[in-house]
């Protein structure tokens, strides 16, 4: 069952699977990133080609109207849903993150892990997602975990087990 997680879960699906509300605040923070020029064009063409407006319309239009549009559209490619989770999470959600690396007990910085190639500990996933679960609301906490997951199974892939229990009637 773990390997089905790991082998459907793709940022296009975790992108599909968010609310209308939470795609929202995800577009925001990724339209608001002066870094993500590159995956910005390429959701304007997205939005563009979806929308029937002219490529350079999208990109003069302001930040909300933006994030709109890229909230409204159904599916992204894999590179832009996955630029899209990160921002999300970097822009919102720093001190879920930090608890969770903190329960973890792995270093970090505001939430950025500081080490490469970090292992997380299995016996201490569940206690970890077990803290941030009675501290944050669900549904932010399973985008986070899955993300991870989609990120970098390698390292996360104990995830898959844990997350599986937050699944309704799991």
């Amino acid at each position: 069952m773990c390997m089905m997680i790991d082998s459907t879960l793709t940022p296009s699906r975790l992108w599909k699977s968010m609310t209308a509300a939470l795609r929202l605040v995800a577009a925001r923070a990724f339209w608001a990133d002066q870094e993500a020029k590159g995956d910005q064009a390429q959701a304007a063409l997205l939005i563009a080609q979806h929308k029937k407006f002219r490529p350079k319309t999208v990109i003069g239009l302001d930040l909300e109207h933006k994030a709109r549009h890229l909230a409204s559209l159904p599916s992204l490619p894999d590179p832009v849903a996955a630029r899209v989770l990160v921002l999300y999470h970097l822009a919102e959600q720093r001190p879920m993150m930090g608890a969770f690396l903190d329960a973890l007990g792995i270093a970090h910085d505001n939430g950025l892990i500081q080490q490469d190639e970090v292992m997380p500990d299995a016996a201490k996933l569940g206690p970890a997602v077990a803290r941030i679960a009675g501290q944050f609301p669900p549904d932010v906490v399973g985008l986070y975990l899955r993300t991870l997951l989609c990120q970098d199974p390698q390292t996360w892939g104990s995830l898959a087990a844990v997350v599986q229990t937050l699944e309704p009637g799991a």
